[in-house]
């Protein structure tokens, strides 16, 4: 089976004077702005990185849901945080690295199990394998 879901971007413009929109199939983003100042000066507006960002706290929670459900754990409330670091190296610029900050509530699980299961998930979370990024996880069990 395959999903196909997409997603579109208009840009109109020169590097730092140019303005897009982006948008979901879904509509959750539709004709959001971005550009030069909201990937570089923190403006109003959304960036490749936050949303790369977004897909990946997503689909890592979602991983990390089911993986805790095949060991009969069920979270109370998982937060997850990613922290996507965009480096300018020679000739541009780089994704180096993405963390993961996970913060959960799950009853009958111990550090060392939740750590154990986050871990599966950040290894497994598709979103995750698309990545040459170092991706780096703390895990925080609450209780």
């Amino acid at each position: 089976m395959t999903i196909n879901k997409t997603a579109s971007a208009h840009w109109s413009g020169g590097l730092k004077d140019g303005k897009g929109t982006i948008s979901t199939q879904s509509g959750a983003l539709s004709n959001q702005p971005y550009g030069f100042n909201t990937r570089f000066e923190d403006k109003q507006g959304t960036n490749p990185e936050e949303l790369i960002g977004a897909a990946h706290a997503g689909c890592f929670t979602m991983a990390l849901s089911m993986l805790l459900g095949e060991a009969k754990l069920t979270a109370t409330a998982l937060d997850t945080k990613a922290t996507v670091s965009l480096d300018q190296v020679e000739g541009g610029f780089k994704i180096s690295k993405i963390h993961l900050d996970l913060t959960g509530t799950v009853p009958g699980a111990d550090q060392a199990k939740f750590e154990e299961i986050a871990n599966k998930a950040k290894a497994g979370c598709p979103v995750s394998q698309l990545f040459k990024a170092e991706i780096t996880l703390s895990a925080k069990l609450n209780g």
